[in-house]
């Protein structure tokens, strides 16, 4: 039986740039990686109802959220060639325009990572038990449907 704890991925508030770059730059020094790809996804002003979000507070059931970014981690590992994985999710908090989620994926080869990456993100978007809640610039809000 496996007893080991998932990895916390979540990160209070908005991912920084300078996280994201500390996290590229720790992958210099491993010289069998030929490809990284990152996927960073940015909250939108959407218009909705003609209402303007400004904000997404987002929050989890975090024991199943972890224990579900763990599987996906697992399963792309086995279906995938890659040599680093990361994933980050904001809670809390993001503002238009700041960066709620970070996908880091490095491989020997370039083409691995486009189609890991990919799987990845629609594997969180389908399955991980994270939810926004959009704030609008009038301070009404609504659970985010995703599309």
């Amino acid at each position: 039986m496996n007893d080991k704890k998932p990895k916390n991925v979540f990160i209070e508030g908005p991912i920084s740039s300078e996280f994201i770059g500390n996290s590229i730059a720790k992958h210099q020094s491993k010289t069998t990686i030929g490809a990284h790809n990152i996927f960073l996804g940015q909250v939108r002003a959407d218009l909705i109802d003609e209402k303007t979000v400004k904000a997404i507070d987002y929050t989890a059931y975090e024991e199943m959220a972890l224990a579900k970014f763990d599987e996906i981690r697992e399963n792309t590992f086995a279906k995938y060639d890659l040599t680093c994985m990361h994933i980050y999710h904001s809670l809390g908090l993001v503002q238009v325009g700041e960066i709620c989620l970070f996908v880091f994926v490095s491989a020997p080869r370039r083409k691995v990572v486009f189609e890991a990456l990919e799987y990845i993100v629609e594997e969180i978007k389908v399955h991980v038990p994270v939810f926004g809640k959009e704030i609008f610039e009038d301070e009404t809000h609504q659970w985010k449907v995703n599309t």
